[in-house]
């Protein structure tokens, strides 16, 4: 072969090169999709279908991945294989999203219905069963009054939505506001000190949010309820700690006296 063939040889080698070098990274990313939908049981169960078409796609990538010349059919497959992947992981979230929506809204109904029970009690019954429920709600005598801690297992983790564990809680806190009426309650969210401040603050308003909104849907008026976030501020324990972090990350509740005034927000 002469000189000037392989001139004009060189820049195509280059080129099918490059393309092999795509695909082989298209397989790579491929594969690594693949392999974290297959292991998730969630995935397995809402999306079984796209998986499957995920695991055909990547086999057909790799089978031609041993051909010289087919780096455009291994880019192909791979890509088909990801996309499947990704839509199964997709089809899984919304399941999930769906399945807590309705558990979610069967507690809150079983709830609202343990209030109706609750209000029909005698007068004597009552005095006793909210002796009960202050001691049950754990609030701590402070220099601003009362005030019960929900703890960071009480939300879905960095999200403000709330647990099904929460709504039983919160359960207790409205049957006390609901048969106790000249009280109110201002609700303060708190985080730790890790990640964007200003991130830390919304998502300690968010929280706070979250609780309020759970109390007006089990019958508590919103002009009985304050809602505010401090973000990383009033650490409860050093940040240094995971153990000291989780105590930060929480939501106060802050109760006013018998006749209704409440102390200052900080």
């Amino acid at each position: 072969m002469n000189g000037c063939a392989w001139m004009l040889l060189l820049p195509a080698l280059a080129l099918a090169g490059c393309a092999s070098q795509e695909a082989e990274q298209a397989l790579a990313r491929a594969s690594a999709s693949y392999e974290g939908v297959r292991q998730d049981p969630d995935v397995l169960r809402s999306a079984p279908k796209e998986v499957t078409r995920a695991g055909e796609s990547l086999e057909r990538a790799q089978r031609f991945s041993g051909y010289l010349g087919a780096s455009g059919d291994v880019a192909h497959y791979a890509y088909l294989s990801q996309r499947y992947s990704e839509i199964a992981r997709q089809h899984s979230e919304l399941a999930l999203n769906q399945e807590r929506a309705a558990q979610m809204g069967m507690e809150r109904d079983r709830l609202r219905m343990a209030l109706q029970e609750a209000e029909l009690l005698s007068a004597q019954q009552q005095g006793r069963w909210l002796e009960d429920q202050m001691m049950s709600l754990a609030a701590t005598e402070t220099d601003r009054g009362l005030v019960m801690t929900l703890g960071d297992v009480l939300f879905q983790s960095g999200s403000s939505a709330l647990s099904p564990s929460a709504s039983r809680t919160l359960l207790r806190l409205a049957h006390f506001l609901r048969i106790n009426p000249q009280r109110v309650i201002r609700i303060e969210g708190y985080s730790d000190n890790r990640g964007n401040a200003a991130a830390n603050l919304e998502l300690s308003r968010a929280r706070a949010q979250s609780v309020a909104q759970l109390l007006q849907e089990l019958g508590v008026a919103p002009e009985r309820m304050q809602v505010t976030g401090y973000g990383e501020a009033y650490p409860l324990a050093e940040n240094a700690s995971e153990r000291g972090r989780a105590q930060n990350r929480r939501v106060e509740i802050v109760f006013s006296d018998a006749q209704g005034v409440l102390s200052a927000p900080r």
